[in-house]
């Protein structure tokens, strides 16, 4: 057994190594390969077929909506939405003091939220409220937008590089979702069939 004297003496590339060979194989982990595929096709598959049905909606909100709309539930809609923002923001604030990893999922589901949240109050303000409403976007919510989003990936990228997933000087984006085929390659065995 390795010692943590012994384990502080290695090289980066040994230790590399070290955790490519005793990382546990995703196979130990999903009910079987065939069930992985098929969950992630399918998935792949939904997102397809929404973009795709999404295009034609949207050329006819964009020929048919009219210019303006008296909406009804106004206040609840956006009553509700800054409670949602709230308990993402509150969440994320919860797991950083917590230094949990959900806190990636919960910032960047917050800061998404902030982008929409600028949009919708510019596009949607006049008068007096044009002003505030840009401002706010400018100066509030599109900055912590940024540091939300950006600070989520840079928790994802430094994980994976802990883990020695992800190559020096890569970008988060460039993380893969690991798969039985690269486990069993990592290690140097043949791969299992369930």
């Amino acid at each position: 057994m390795l010692t943590d004297e012994q384990i502080a003496t290695m090289s980066p590339a040994e230790r590399h190594d070290l955790i490519r060979r005793l990382v546990r194989p995703v196979d130990d982990l999903v009910p079987s390969r065939r069930w992985l595929r098929r969950t992630r096709e399918l998935r792949i598959l939904l997102l397809v077929v929404s973009a795709a049905a999404l295009v034609p909606w949207i050329v006819y909100l964009a020929v048919s909506l009219p210019p303006r709309y008296v909406a009804h539930n106004w206040d609840v809609t956006w009553v509700g939405f800054d409670v949602l923002l709230l308990v993402l923001m509150v969440a994320t604030a919860v797991l950083g003091y917590l230094r949990r990893q959900m806190l990636v999922l919960t910032a960047f589901a917050t800061g998404v939220l902030l982008v929409c949240d600028a949009w919708f109050d510019v596009l949607t303000a006049h008068g007096d409220d044009q002003v505030w409403s840009l401002a706010t976007a400018l100066l509030v919510e599109l900055p912590l937008a940024a540091v939300l989003i950006t600070g989520s990936m840079q928790i994802l990228r430094l994980v994976a590089a802990r883990l020695w997933a992800l190559d020096d000087g890569a970008h988060a984006w460039q993380v893969q979702i690991p798969l039985p085929s690269d486990a069993d390659r990592a290690v140097g065995r043949p791969a299992r069939v369930r």
